[in-house]
This record gives C-alpha cells, structure tokens and sequence, in this order.
C-alpha cells in the first residue's frame, strides 16, 4: 500500500520497503478505478456517439443549437468541479464518497434521454450528466496520484486512461449494434447506455478503498482544508501556469463532436457510419496512452502537453485540406487520438506534481475547470462560427488561433523549464 506524503508543495508516497518487495507503478487502486472507468465510458460513448446525429437529424436543431448543447455538455460539470475536488479534500474517506455521488448522478441521466425531445429538456438532463461527471473527476484523480508513487504518476494515469478509453472504443460499437438492430434505435441506445452505467456504480461501491488517506495526515493530523485554501493554490507559480495553459488551449480545441460532423460532411461517410468515427480516436489513444504516460516521466510532462496540441493542429489542416477520402479520415483519427494520449493523463500527471497530498482534489478540480471552461465557450463560439460562415471556415480560425495560443502557452511555460534547469544545476553542483 502507497501513503502519499507532502513536504512543502510536492506530493511524495513512502513506497513498501519490506524485504524482496518491488515497489509497482500501477497500484491496484488505480486499477479498480479504470474498471469503473472503462464501464462508465462505455455508457457514456454510447450517447456520445449517436446524439449529434439525433439531435441535427432526429431534431432538426441548427448547428449553433447544437453548440449550446454541446457547449453545455463539456462546460457545465466545470461549475461543480471545484466544489468536487474541494469536498473530496476534506477527509480521506470522501475522495469515494464524492466520485460515487458524480458516477450515480451520471447513470440517473442516462434512462432520461428516453423522455427528452426538445433542446431545453435535453440541454437539463445533460447538465445533470455533466455535474456528476464535474463531481467525480476531481476526486479520483485525485486517488489516483495519492496511490501512485511521484515517479510513476504517468504511467498510472496512462494505465487509467488506456482503461477509459477501452471503453470509449466499445461504447461506439455497442451503439452501432443497438442501432442496427432495433427500430426505434436511439432510445434502445440510452436504456441500455442506464443499465451498463449503473453497472460501474456497483464496480466503484464493491472494488475501490474506502479511503486513500496522505501520509502527513498520519504522523500529523491537520485541519480539513477550507475553500480559501484550495483557491490560494493558484498563487503556486506551477499550478498556475498549468492552469492557465490548459484554460487557453481549450479555447481553441473544437469538440470531438463539431470534429466527427465535419469528417462526416468532408468524407461524404453515410449516417450509419457516424458512430464508427469516434473508435478510430480511442483505439490510437488505447495504444498510446501507456507509453505516452511513461514518457512523460522520464521527459518533462509540459512539453510533451504543448506537442499534442501540436498533433491536434496538423488534425485540422488534414481536415481543411483537399483530399476528402478513406485514408485522410483515418489519419486524421490518427492524429486526434494521439493528441489525447499526449495530453489528457499527462496534464493530469503534471498537475499532481504541483500541488501537496491534502490538495490533490482542489489542484486537480481547478486546471480541469479552467479548461473545461474555455471548451464550453469553444463550443458555443465554434457553433455560432459555423452558422455565419460554414464549417470549414469555422475549423480554419479555430486551427489559427490555435497556432498563436500554442507559442503563447510555450512562452509561458518557459520560466518554469528554466527554474527546473537551475534546480537541476544546482543539485549537481552541491
């Protein structure tokens, strides 16, 4: 078992030092919560892979309508991120406690789909769906690295990722399956999406650790950290900059959905096809996660953030360019999943970095709210985009915009790579 420790504002974990005993990077608990993930992402996908079509076709709302929607589903669990990360830090016990409460509210949604036929009724249910998925994040990557020794904590949000995005690859073909397979295909798809998520509630209740309690708090119980604490972490020059960055680059990051739309109108794809698009993006992020994760351990973790978004960009111009066939779908699906890999655990594993044990909810709830934030607002502004001048035109200044925002992020970053090049010197020299 791994206790996670906190001198000054790193996170440390006093590893088993029993005789004949090998410390393991991946710990059983970082396991447990990729089963919970993998069956929840099944769920998730699921809807995921069929709601643009049902909503744009089924529907009939307009793009910038399915921006609101969209912009609603991965913005609004940022307003609730923060006081999940919080809750979770005030007590050991309540990193489960909380991330049951977000798995639970999540596959509540998922039978609700089943009554909702307008933009208003869809748009509520899926700000539920987002709450719970702001409440639980938080805390589990927090349990993650609090579980995970410093030098490891890529490799086990690698791990956890892979897992997840396991079950992103399978939720599109099990929707593709219920669709082809029933006639009223899109409301078999959420009720089975209801039942398999509250499959991974029961996974999380029966195989997760109650608790994952920080070393310090051990030796020296501490009071529980106050809201003012957790939001002070941004006066930590490391978190903040992190913070900053992701907030930026999410500005320019179109959502996977307006991305899978306009493979699907480039390439011409049939609407059966649709729900395929996304298993090209999970099944590179599958492969890659892992060894991504365990080369942003040996490699600095922020440079390797700012490459994926480097990757992301030549997805664009795939998407801009010319050539409309079969191979320019995959490659840009290539792209996309690799930008995921290089940057969703390995974000989450920089910012582990940055903050101590008793914070690792808050830390992590603030740089996920900041970027969570600014993809709400680039789906609304990519919506309205898209409306006015098409989308294409769209994709072309969102890609441009993410080129200025990628060189600003890398500035950025600067001072913190040369403050780590002097510590480096100097415990050389001494």
């Amino acid at each position: 078992m791994y206790l996670a420790d906190s001198r000054g504002t790193k996170a440390a974990v006093v590893p088993d030092s029993r005789p004949g005993r090998r410390s393991a990077s991946v710990p059983g608990t970082v396991l447990a919560l990729g089963a919970v993930s993998l069956i929840t992402d099944v769920s998730s996908e699921m809807v995921t892979a069929v709601l643009p079509l049902y909503v744009v076709t089924a529907l009939g709302l307009s793009p910038l309508g399915f921006g609101v929607l969209d912009g609603i589903n991965n913005g609004v669990g940022a307003l609730v991120r923060l006081a999940g990360g919080h809750l979770a830090d005030r007590g050991g016990r309540r990193h489960k406690m909380v991330a049951g409460l977000g798995y639970g509210l999540s596959a509540v949604c998922k039978p609700l789909l089943l009554l909702a036929h307008t933009l208003p009724v869809i748009s509520a249910v899926l700000a539920v769906d987002r709450t719970g998925k702001g409440l639980r994040t938080a805390p589990r990557d927090a349990m993650i690295s609090l579980s995970t020794e410093p030098e490891h904590r890529g490799r086990a949000f690698g791990v956890h990722r892979a897992m997840d995005t396991t079950g992103a690859l399978l939720g599109p073909l099990v929707a593709f399956a219920v669709l082809r397979a029933t006639v009223d295909g899109y409301d078999a798809v959420f009720a089975v999406s209801g039942c398999v998520a509250t499959l991974g509630v029961l996974v999380l209740l029966l195989f997760v650790p109650r608790s994952v309690t920080p070393a310090d708090a051990v030796r020296r119980p501490e009071r529980p950290p106050a809201l003012r604490d957790s939001l002070a972490l941004l006066r930590q020059p490391d978190l903040r900059r992190l913070t900053v960055c992701a907030a930026l680059l999410g500005l320019t990051t179109v959502s996977d959905s307006f991305l899978y739309l306009l493979l699907q109108r480039e390439g011409n794809l049939s609407a059966h096809l649709f729900p395929l698009l996304p298993l090209g993006t999970a099944a590179v992020f599958l492969l890659l996660a892992v060894p991504l994760g365990a080369l942003a351990d040996r490699v600095d973790r922020r440079r390797l953030f700012l490459a994926g978004h480097g990757v992301l960009l030549l997805g664009y111009g795939l998407v801009l360019s010319p050539w409309h066939d079969v191979p320019t779908v995959i490659a840009v699906l290539v792209l996309h999943g690799s930008f995921y890999a290089a940057t969703d655990g390995v974000l989450a594993a920089a910012t582990a970095g940055a903050v101590p044990a008793r914070h690792q909810g808050a830390g992590q709830a603030l740089v996920g709210t900041g970027q969570a934030l600014a993809r709400f607002g680039c789906s609304l502004a990519f919506g309205a985009a898209w409306s006015l001048w098409g989308g294409r035109t769209a994709l072309a200044v969102t890609g441009a915009a993410l080129a200025v925002s990628a060189v600003a992020a890398t500035f950025l970053l600067r001072t913190a790579y040369d403050a780590d090049d002097a510590d480096d010197a100097d415990e050389v020299t001494a």
